[in-house]
Order: C-alpha cells, then sequence, then structure tokens
C-alpha cells in the first residue's frame, strides 16, 4: 500500500514529461550536431554554440551564434532538417507516428501527453489528428521543396545545390523555424516575388494552427453535401491572426514612410512591410537588415513576435486565442458586460482567466529576462535587448545582430526562454506547480478594492 502511494506521489505529470521529453531532444540533437559527418572539415563548433543551435533549432526559433551554412556539411543540413521536424510539427507528434508504426497502443497517458504538448482541450480523435497533420505536412513540404529547388535552378549553379537549398526552404518555412543555408537568410530574393509569397504561404501554414488546419480541409470536404461549422477556437484564431496580418503591415508601412521606405516604390514598400508582418510572428527570416528600421517599427515587430501564432502550432508566443480574449475582456468590462460573447457563442470565464495569466507570466518572465541581461551585456542597448527577448520567447528568430555575442550566460537566458516559447507558458507553470488538491470545504468570500 506505500508502495502504491510513493508511485503516485512520485510520477511525473504529463507537462513534466513534455519537458523531459523535449530535453532529450535538445541532449541528442547537440549531439548528432557534434559529430564529424554533420560538420564541414575544418569546421569550429564549441559546445555552448552547438547546444544553443540544438535549443535554438527544437524550439525551432531560428537564433544562431554560428554560421549555418559555414558548419554543416550536407548530411549536416539533412539532420538539421530532420531536428526541425521534431521541434515544428511537436516531438509527441513525432513520437505517436513512430508508436504507431512498430505496432505500439497508444494508451490513455499517451494522448494526455500529446494533448498537454499540443495544447489541445481534449485527446478525443487525438490519434486521427496525429496522422493527419503528419500526412498533411510531408505533402506539404515536399511540394515546397519541388517548387522551391525548380524555381532556384535560375540562382544555383547545380541542380543539386538548387534542390537542397529547395528542400531545406521549405522545412524552414513550414516548420516556422527561420533557419537558412544560404548565409543571407532571403536578402538575395527581397526582390523576387514568387519566392516571397511562397515563404509567407508555408509561414502561415505552420503558424496558423493545426486544428485549423484540419477544420479548412473538413470544409473542403462537406462542401456542397452539409454546411459545416467552423468551431469558435477556429474564427477567433483565423480572424485575429489575419487582422494581425494586416495591422501589422500598415503600422511598419507607416512607420518608415519616411524612413526606410522613403526611397522605395509602392510594392517594394508593400512587401516589405507584408512580409515583416509575417514572419515577425512566426519565421525570423529577413529580406533585409532589421537595423534599417526605424525605433517605432523595431518595437511594433516585438509586440507582433511577443504575441506570436495561434495554440497548437510550430509557433510560439503568447498566442494569438490569448490576446484576443484579453482584447474581447477589456470591450466588454468597458460597456458593461461580464459575459463575453462572439459568434452567438459565449465564452467560459475560465479561458478568459487562462488567457490573463499567460499574458502576465509572459511579460513578467520576459521583463525579468531583460533586466538580467541588460545587467549581464552593459554594452548593449535597451532595444536590442527587448528585440532579442521577444524573439526568443516567440520562437521567431529576428536579431539585431547581437545573439553571437552575448556572453555564456546571456546565452542561456536566451535559451531558457526559447525553451519556454515552445512548450508554453502553461506548461512551464505546470512544472513549477505542485498537483491540484481538492478540497471539501469553501472560505467566505470577501471583496477587496481593484484599480
Amino acid at each position: 500500500m506505500n508502495i502504491l502511494k510513493l508511485k503516485k506521489r512520485t510520477a511525473l505529470k504529463p507537462a513534466q514529461m513534455i519537458v523531459i521529453y523535449y530535453l532529450m531532444a535538445v541532449v541528442v540533437s547537440t549531439i548528432l550536431l557534434m559529430l564529424p559527418i554533420s560538420q564541414q572539415p575544418n569546421a569550429e563548433l564549441s559546445f555552448i554554440d552547438a547546444l544553443f543551435t540544438a535549443v535554438s533549432a527544437v524550439s525551432v526559433t531560428g537564433l544562431s551564434t554560428i554560421a549555418i551554412n559555414e558548419v554543416l556539411s550536407v548530411p549536416g543540413t539533412f539532420i538539421f532538417a530532420l531536428i526541425l521536424q521534431f521541434g515544428g510539427i511537436g516531438i509527441m507528434f513525432l513520437g505517436t507516428t513512430i508508436w504507431l508504426l512498430i505496432g505500439r497502443r497508444i494508451g490513455i497517458r499517451e494522448r494526455m501527453l500529446i494533448m498537454t504538448d499540443q495544447n489541445l482541450p481534449t485527446f478525443s480523435g487525438i490519434i486521427k489528428l496525429v496522422r493527419n497533420i503528419l500526412l498533411l505536412f510531408m505533402i506539404i513540404e515536399l511540394v515546397g521543396a519541388i517548387i522551391f529547388g525548380t524555381y532556384f535552378l535560375k540562382y544555383f549553379p547545380t541542380w543539386q545545390e538548387a534542390y537542397l537549398q529547395g528542400f531545406f526552404a521549405s522545412v524552414s518555412a513550414a516548420t516556422n523555424a527561420g533557419f537558412d543555408i544560404t548565409g543571407e537568410s532571403l536578402i538575395p530574393f527581397a526582390h523576387d516575388y514568387f519566392v516571397l509569397i511562397m515563404t509567407m504561404g508555408l509561414l502561415i501554414i505552420g503558424a496558423i494552427g493545426f486544428p485549423v488546419l484540419m477544420e479548412v480541409i473538413q470544409f473542403f470536404k462537406h462542401r456542397g453535401k452539409i454546411p459545416y461549422r467552423f468551431s469558435l477556437f477556429t474564427k477567433i484564431t483565423t480572424l485575429t491572426f489575419f487582422s494581425l496580418i494586416v495591422i501589422g503591415t500598415i503600422l511598419i508601412y507607416l512607420c518608415d514612410y519616411n524612413h526606410f521606405f522613403a526611397d522605395k516604390n509602392w510594392h517594394e514598400s508593400f512587401f516589405y512591410s507584408l512580409f515583416y508582418s509575417v514572419s515577425s510572428r512566426n519565421g525570423g527570416l529577413n529580406t533585409m537588415d532589421v537595423n534599417e528600421y526605424s525605433m517605432p517599427t523595431l518595437l511594433i515587430l516585438s509586440i507582433l513576435m511577443f504575441i506570436g501564432t495561434s495554440p497548437s502550432s510550430a509557433g510560439g508566443g503568447i498566442r494569438t486565442t490569448s490576446f484576443a480574449i484579453v482584447l474581447l475582456s477589456i470591450y466588454y468590462f468597458a460597456n458593461g458586460n461580464k459575459n463575453i460573447k462572439i459568434f452567438k457563442r459565449e465564452l467560459v470565464m475560465e479561458d478568459v482567466v487562462k488567457s490573463y495569466i499567460v499574458i502576465a507570466t509572459a511579460m513578467m518572465l520576459c521583463g525579468v529576462c531583460t533586466i538580467l541581461l541588460m545587467i549581464l551585456e552593459p554594452t548593449l542597448s535597451l532595444m536590442e535587448v527587448i528585440f532579442e527577448v521577444s524573439s526568443a520567447f516567440g520562437t521567431v528568430g529576428f536579431s539585431m545582430g547581437i545573439t553571437d555575442k552575448l556572453g555564456v550566460m546571456g546565452k542561456i537566458i536566451i535559451m531558457t526562454l526559447m525553451f519556454i516559447g515552445r512548450i508554453g507558458i502553461f506548461a512551464f507553470l505546470l512544472i513549477l506547480g505542485g498537483k491540484p488538491i481538492k478540497t471539501d470545504y469553501q472560505y467566505p468570500k470577501e471583496r477587496v478594492i481593484i484599480g
């Protein structure tokens, strides 16, 4: 009896198991990157840089202290692309697929792990979701690699290099990783609108959220048969996601109208603004040096990175639904309404509380990390640190060029932020907190003064 009680007390929670799995993925990735086969001849890769790159890859952030194209060999590039899959699609998604292939039964605990990893509200139909998402991403990345590779034939001297670049560009964009093997991100393609549109399309697919993608597929399957009703989650996250892209594009354009865009024509200005509005939420790919943007634009990009992508996607941040629910709650409270109604549905108050918890925790976390970095790296400006912290937490990958200048402690802080951004705020809080205790009594309620 005592042994059973001890096992129950020491049993790890799903959130803790998820963290262990991701830490294991980081360790394995670090070892793989340090293998001689993964590196070019005479390449120098220290342990801390290999660890930083592994954390960035597993969290699909894109921040790097090394030049990927100068360090990784061709086999190393394929190994790195595999690491990005575990980060982008999710370690539990790919792990479940392996379990299914070897004939292992997927029990309740495994389903709870998938649910925790992807922040899903229920594990009903979760195995079908895993299969569909994996198949969808394989098709998308394959098609993207073929289109990119064929198109890149005019940019690269050999077909092998063109298709290698195309393959990595497709994987990096679809998983929202933001890494590149060109050595210049997308700067060489800044005026190639086909490459930019393809990249933005893949970035959006990886960031919009896996449940949304599945509902869109179901919508097209049901079209012409019976009316299909999208879930409230899909409606809110899609509306918020694309509204932020539009608002971000407009704000970036207005803030740099007389600065970076002063000598650009309308379509150049539009594509720069649109691309950075999309890439700042997930990809971290560049078409120019972000240091050329004005201070207001850099602040806007930092806010967009902090918000991030949709829940259950390849990206990080506080997520679109948290941001939308907080805005809705403020609007309804200002109008004297306690209940939040949207799309003929009423939000559950628990979700509203969770949204505030996510944003408050994220702000405190990023604030503390900003202060620590300012103390540890006194030569850096506040804007550079805020930008780097927002990029790490949002698992975006933008930088004002300070990543490789950070000391060991600075790199550890950024790695921690990237890791938390990938597993999510709730998983982070569940790790810190204990098991919920059910009580059979309540204390008298009393009001306190707020505001």
